[in-house]
């Protein structure tokens, strides 16, 4: 067994996402376990080189997690050969550009989505990354949730029989600075800056949906901006110009109708920050971040409507928990070991840059949608 380094470029690691989920609980995490295992025995061991614009941040970061390289340069780091890949997890109107200027640089790319802010500038992306002939691939890190690890074992399992409907809630209070600090970056309510809650989390909603219950050919959507004035980081006040909450309809290939509310100005009254119930001819699920509760069909009570009488049936008791018969890992470290793997041994890889490009259509298509008032075909892209 032999050990081999893969000089990964990391940008935008000090954000939250970029921080917690990509340099602590994967990459960090990766290399305290002793790298990725290949097939045949051997291990890579990811080599990171942190980049920021702020040298104190950057640095810092590097010492307290045990990585000796980091700059702010980034052109520089993109131009030595022993560093293979690039990865993005800074702002979504930059990332582009700089995927393209790492391509042109020769190195294989991994990135936060949304890729772009259009599809224009998507696929563009993957068409040249495909033409150099360079790995790429997008985070899709809900399909990875333990929760939904286990709506796509019922669904395997025939559990759903005709699945028939798909009903999702995302969301939550999200304090506008000032009285209490947010905890979400300003950038996210400013349209300017590529911010909204439609670009955000439709991506995310057309991977969990193509993936788990049937891809998405049509949409129909309406956002708000509910919150008109909000305040940065700073504590000064500033006009939201982008959507902070969306309502959407989904309808799938098969004949599944999907409807996901999305909003970070909801107060959570529900068993998670998202939840998604399913319902088939043969018995429903009820999903969250972790937890999967299920009701067969032999199983399922017979409710009589009668509004003159108080309810004193316990609905909630009519739902049986899944067992936790897995063990879960971080999903975003799942997620960024099988990318290593399609780097260095050419392992089958789904979640590619295409893939990103699908959810900036469909954002797109949504706001198109919510523009003109009527539902929006989603085509096939070509690439």
């Amino acid at each position: 067994m032999t050990t081999k380094r893969l000089g990964l470029i990391m940008n935008g690691v000090t954000g939250r996402m970029g921080l917690n989920q990509h340099l602590i609980r994967s990459i960090v995490a990766i290399r305290d376990q002793g790298g990725v295992l290949l097939s045949n025995g051997d291990r890579v061991m990811p080599d990171p080189i942190l980049v920021g614009r702020d040298a104190e941040k950057v640095g810092a970061l590097a010492k307290r997690y045990g990585i000796t390289r980091h700059t702010t340069d980034l052109d520089k780091a993109l131009a030595d050969k022993n560093d293979e890949v690039f990865f993005d997890a800074a702002t979504t109107q930059a990332r582009p550009s700089l995927l393209t200027k790492a391509i042109n640089a020769g190195k294989h790319v991994y990135c936060e989505k949304p890729i772009a802010t259009n599809l224009e500038e998507a696929v563009a992306v993957v068409k040249l990354a495909n033409a150099k002939g360079l790995k790429h691939g997008t985070v899709q890190d809900k399909l990875f949730l333990p929760g939904l690890k286990k709506l796509a074992f019922l669904r395997d399992s025939g559990f759903f029989g005709r699945m028939l409907s798909v009903r999702g809630e995302f969301g939550y209070w999200v304090f506008e600075g000032g009285w209490q600090e947010a905890q979400r970056p300003s950038w996210n309510y400013r349209a300017e800056d590529g911010g909204g809650i439609i670009l955000d989390m439709v991506c995310h909603w057309r991977y969990v949906l193509d993936n788990l219950f049937g891809e998405v050919e049509s949409v129909s959507c309406l956002g708000t901006t509910d919150i008109p004035e909000r305040c940065d980081e700073k504590g000064k006040a500033y006009k939201a110009t982008a959507d902070d909450s969306a309502y959407a309809t989904f309808r799938l290939k098969g004949g599944v109708i999907a409807h996901i509310n999305m909003s970070w100005v909801t107060r959570v009254y529900r068993d998670d920050l998202v939840t998604f119930q399913v319902d088939g001819t043969l018995g429903s699920a009820v999903a969250g971040l972790t937890d999967c509760v299920i009701q067969a069909r032999q199983a399922t009570p017979r409710p009589v409507w009668n509004p003159d009488e108080k309810r004193l049936h316990d609905f909630y008791g009519d739902w049986q928990k899944m067992p936790e018969n897995a063990v879960y890992d971080n999903g975003f470290k799942e997620q960024w070991e099988m990318y290593i793997r399609h780097v260095c041994e050419d392992a089958p890889y789904k979640y590619t840059l295409l893939e990103g490009a699908k959810g900036v259509q469909l954002a797109e298509c949504a706001l198109q949608s919510w523009k003109e008032r009527r539902w929006i075909d989603v085509a096939p892209i070509k690439v």
